[in-house]
């Protein structure tokens, strides 16, 4: 609590010296003070020349400037013509000839985008342009074709802003992201592989193609103790056998909670057979083998059995309200990315409803489309043969992590954090590994020798709150 608090301070500190000074005439400043503030209005200057960038604010966490940025895109780019939209973005500024972290989070932006320095941004000590996906929040186009929404449409998004930013930045750029958001770097490196210097992609699926998704069967086959899969399994089947008991249970949560099921999933029944499938899926992803002894055994009451299953795999999200955000990640899930296609061996008998574990299930009926498997197909053979520069990080007990890219020898490289879930990172990484990775990282964005970092302050997809999210 104490340095949270000291944090908060020193960055409120930060901002009120910086207005103090800037409200002072340049005669009463001193001379590096009046320079300074010289730059600092060079590079509002420089932003605001951008066509089509719009500053729509500013602050100064301590020792950084903050902006917040509004950029004209083409709804589509292949037809410019047919209307833009506003996709938004965030600029944490170091030094104009510092290296540049670009940011791909896959969905909407950070809560608190001032705090989400991401590792490669704290092991340069660089910059970090942070880019929301096109189609989330409010970098939606309107009225919206989501046929526009592929990952060609939003790497070439990305591609404009980097060209439009590479006019104030000297420095090299380097492209990260986690999850869904590291796939969103690998998609940009795939079809700008010009733009940037590497990519660093955390927990990355490579989903290539659906039918073949038995990486995933073997992960749960063998991750942890036996006991503990059995524990898990065993969770599972008890609640779908008491499936009547349960369902009340979670009809009375949405009512207290206003949780509807129309719109996508359509009943409480298959909302709640959503979340039994994805409970063992939502433990190994965010817990770890040190939580094994808390899973409930059969004998526990129903309302234990619910409470457990809630806070791992949380019932509210397979309502209307919890999965409404999310609908663009289903959409991109249900034409081209592809999902975990898992055979569910341990609850034949038990499951209700047929054909339910796919992305297409959680979407309104006007969003429901066919999967096309040559997108995926395609950049799963880029990246094994032609990339260059790409470095993956996977953790060894996260499911995400079963279907791995294949980089190409070409300076990419591959490394496993032991033990880890879908939190894996540079600095969870084993000595060795940990070393290799962070020099391929410094070479390629030619900075100085690696200082230490925190890893309390690295940011993932922790907004995100089950499996089905990458």
């Amino acid at each position: 609590m104490r340095s949270r608090y000291l944090t908060a301070l020193a960055a409120s500190l930060a901002v009120a010296t910086a207005l103090s000074l800037h409200a002072l005439p340049a005669a009463a400043r001193p001379a590096a003070q009046v320079a300074s503030a010289a730059t600092q209005d060079d590079l509002l200057d420089r932003l605001t020349a951008i066509p089509g960038l719009t500053v729509v604010s500013e602050s100064q966490p301590g020792g950084y400037r903050f902006f917040v940025l509004s950029f004209a895109q083409p709804v589509d780019h292949r037809h410019p013509r047919r209307g833009t939209f506003q996709q938004r973005l965030t600029l944490l500024h170091r030094s104009a000839d510092a290296p540049v972290v670009l940011f791909t989070g896959g969905y909407g932006l950070p809560v608190n985008p001032t705090a989400s320095r991401t590792e490669p941004t704290q092991l340069l000590d660089g910059n970090q342009v942070s880019v929301e996906h096109r189609f989330f929040r409010s970098s939606r186009p309107a009225p919206a074709d989501w046929d526009d929404l592929t990952i060609w449409q939003e790497a070439t998004d990305e591609h404009r802003i980097v060209q439009a930013l590479k006019t104030v930045y000297s420095g090299r750029w380097i492209q990260t992201g986690a999850s869904k958001g590291g796939m969103t770097s690998v998609y940009h490196r795939r079809f700008y592989p010009g733009d940037v210097d590497g990519v660093v992609a955390y927990v990355a699926p490579n989903d290539r193609l659906n039918p073949l998704d038995h990486e995933y069967d073997r992960f749960f086959a063998a991750v942890g103790s036996e006991s503990c899969r059995t524990a898990l399994e065993n969770v599972q089947r008890e609640a779908l056998q008491r499936r009547d008991r349960m369902v009340a249970l979670l009809e009375a949560d949405a009512a207290r909670n206003g949780y509807t099921f129309t719109r996508t999933l359509g009943s409480a029944d298959r909302s709640f057979e959503m979340t039994i499938l994805d409970t063992a899926w939502a433990f190994w992803q965010y817990a770890s083998a040190a939580d094994c002894p808390a899973v409930p055994p059969v004998t526990a009451t129903d309302e234990e059995l619910y409470a457990w299953i809630d806070n791992v795999a949380f019932f509210g999200f397979y309502t209307d309200q919890g999965l409404e955000y999310y609908w663009p990640y289903y959409y991109q899930a249900a034409t081209q990315l592809g999902w975990p296609d898992l055979e569910f061996r341990h609850l034949r008998g038990l499951v209700r409803h047929r054909g339910l574990y796919q992305p297409n299930s959680v979407l309104p009926a006007a969003l429901r489309s066919r999967h096309d498997a040559r997108p995926m197909l395609d950049v799963d053979h880029w990246v094994r043969t032609r990339s260059e520069r790409m470095l993956f990080i996977y953790g060894e007990n996260d499911p995400w992590s079963a279907e791995r890219f294949t980089p190409n020898r070409r300076d990419s490289h591959l490394y496993v954090a032991p033990g880890s879930n879908h939190g894996a990172n540079i600095s969870r990484l084993s000595e060795a590994d940990r070393a290799a990775a962070t020099a391929t990282l410094r070479r390629w964005a030619g900075a100085q020798p690696a200082q230490r970092i925190s890893t309390a302050a690295i940011p993932g997809d922790d907004m995100l709150p089950d499996r089905r999210t990458r």
